[in-house]
């Protein structure tokens, strides 16, 4: 079982959260990982077992799975953040997605648990390229996606966070809300273009229609079906800017998505 821990890190395992798990424990600070592998576990469906994870920690970096704006997160969001409150927990940085009507209500009742808050409202990760669900098209040859000619403002998951361990240890963040983006807009058939740069073989990008994707979707099992909704939103424009939340933080520009691609291609994770 895991010692003590002044911060639990929701996720510990994940793209965000392990390098914040990584970056506070060279900070020396004692760190719980939250997940249902973990000893105590985690289960976003288990409220039951929370406590235990909770026992004697100050912080908490909170992410859900499988997306914040999907049906029940707020609701668990609601009750996680009340009994983090009960436990004793006096901050809470919650990882929340942009335009997401979905993830502002549950960004609205983790506020009123009464506890420090930060909101870190992230663009689409880079990392979904390289550690994501979309690492075996990459590998393959062809991103076959619904996103048509939709441009997204890629964010590195570094980037994230060093944001949100910021947050997490200096109480200037306190009662914020930040949007990070990459530094420029990128559609997916640009995307296939720095992916072939970086790793010297041609990657391409096919549109799919909604349809096709969803059935694509039922044939996994480990993604819902309402993940499609994520690209309908892409499509509506609704995030198509960038943001100055990286600068306004970290006072540096964001990473560059053929920065994070040159990086990601030299651990070999796309060769085939």
């Amino acid at each position: 079982m895991q010692g003590a821990a002044d911060v639990l890190v929701i996720g510990g395992r994940g793209k965000t959260g392990r390098r914040v798990v990584e970056r506070l424990a060279a900070q020396g600070r004692a760190v719980r990982v939250g997940s249902r592998s973990g000893d105590p576990a985690f289960d976003w469906t288990e409220p039951d077992g929370w406590a235990r994870v909770l026992e004697g920690v100050d912080r908490v970096y909170v992410t859900y799975y499988p997306d914040l704006g999907f049906p029940g997160a707020e609701e668990r969001v609601a009750a996680f953040a009340k009994a983090a409150v009960a436990a004793g927990v006096r901050r809470l940085v919650l990882l929340s997605g942009r335009g997401e009507e979905g993830s502002q209500r549950a960004e609205e009742r983790l506020k009123e648990s009464g506890a420090d808050w930060t909101v870190v409202r992230a663009g689409w990760f880079a990392q979904n390229f390289d550690e994501g669900i979309f690492v075996d098209d990459v590998r393959g040859g062809t991103i076959a996606l619904p996103t048509g000619d939709a441009v997204e403002p890629f964010v590195d998951a570094d980037d994230i966070a060093d944001v949100v361990v910021a947050a997490l240890t200096d109480d200037r963040h306190i009662g914020r809300t930040y949007e990070l983006t990459g530094p420029r807009l990128m559609s997916f058939a640009e995307v296939a273009a720095e992916l072939s740069k970086a790793t010297g073989r041609e990657i391409a990008y096919v549109p799919l229609s909604d349809e096709d994707y969803r059935a694509a979707l039922r044939e996994l099992e480990d993604v819902p079906e309402e993940f499609a909704e994520l690209f309908e939103m892409l499509r509506d424009g609704r995030n198509a800017h960038t943001e100055d939340g990286v600068r306004e933080v970290l006072g540096r520009e964001p990473r560059d998505f053929s920065a994070y691609a040159r990086d990601a291609a030299a651990t070999g994770v796309w060769d085939v």
